[in-house]
């Protein structure tokens, strides 16, 4: 069994766009703005953000952090957004969700830019993926393809299970393992709360991608030998042993499942930190789109 480590990967996806934006610098041209809108102040949120940022600093971007109330009024937040598209020094636009229960999340993401929605998720990205065009990738399925390119692991021709239909990451993630990509060319089933007999479909994942934020969903008898295991909850789970009274727990049960892993992402350290990494690259992408 060995571990996907997301620190590691995701430092060589840094390190790359670090020494690229090292040369555009070189060159006289300015760096990578993103831009980053925080509403409320959930733990987790402020937390992703304050990653965003300093991930940012560390490759040469610029990045703006704005802050808005908890109860910002949905067209407030809409028209924050029309300036930011407005703004030509500024690259790619991220609103970080989960959003306030009075904004419609879909009329947010359908407000930002095409051209700055470096989160993937603007329906304009979402059907350019389908179709195989170029396009932004929601970040979390990048990072993922990003790790498997890391790390020279084979796809093709496998069965890969995603267990979850997301926007954000079963949908594109299955569109990405059965595209015609070196880290693709997958046979793909997608699970879901209506999915009869989940585990059993699960023991024929050659590749499984948990995706439905439900702690330590995914166990032992659900696995076959030798399975490849991409993990991507992210679940805090309340803990009074543990410093800060919660424990990260992913979807997977990772002490049961490990064993009879071939590789597997741990949660926290695997696909949160390439999460970012895509972000990073699809910004970096939409700079050098406005340079041309």
């Amino acid at each position: 069994m060995q571990i996907l480590d997301g620190k590691i990967a995701s430092q060589s996806v840094k390190e790359q766009l670090a020494a690229e934006v090292h040369q555009l610098l070189a060159a006289g041209n300015r760096a990578p703005h993103l831009a980053a809108i925080l509403v409320g102040s959930n733990g987790a949120s402020e937390t992703y953000v304050a990653s965003k940022v300093k991930n940012c600093a560390e490759i040469g971007f610029e990045s703006t952090l704005i802050r808005l109330n908890a109860d910002v009024s949905e067209e407030e937040l809409l028209n924050t957004i029309r300036q930011l598209n407005e703004d030509p020094k500024i690259d790619g636009i991220l609103v970080q969700l989960p959003l306030p229960k009075h904004i419609s999340e879909p009329k947010v993401i359908e407000t930002i830019s095409a051209e700055k929605d470096v989160d993937g998720f603007h329906p304009v990205s979402v059907g350019r993926l389908v179709q195989g065009l170029e396009t932004f990738i929601p970040a979390t399925p990048y990072g993922i393809m990003l790790m498997l390119e890391h790390y020279k692991i084979p796809t093709k021709g496998k069965h890969a299970v995603v267990i979850g239909r997301s926007n954000i990451v079963g949908r594109p993630m299955s569109v990405l393992l059965s595209s015609n990509h070196p880290y693709g060319n997958c046979t793909v089933t997608i699970c879901h709360s209506h999915t009869p007999d989940l585990a059993a479909v699960c023991r024929q994942g050659d590749i499984i991608v948990a995706a439905l934020g439900k702690p330590e969903f995914v166990t032992a008898d659900m696995v076959k030998e030798g399975a490849i295991i991409i993990d991507v909850g992210i679940t805090r789970v309340e803990d009074a042993t543990a410093k800060k009274g919660f424990r990260i727990k992913g979807d997977v049960a990772f002490d049961q499942v490990s064993p009879k892993a071939s590789y597997i992402t741990p949660v926290p350290g695997g696909v949160g930190l390439m999460t970012i990494a895509g972000l990073m690259k699809n910004t970096l992408v939409a700079y050098k789109r406005t340079l041309q």
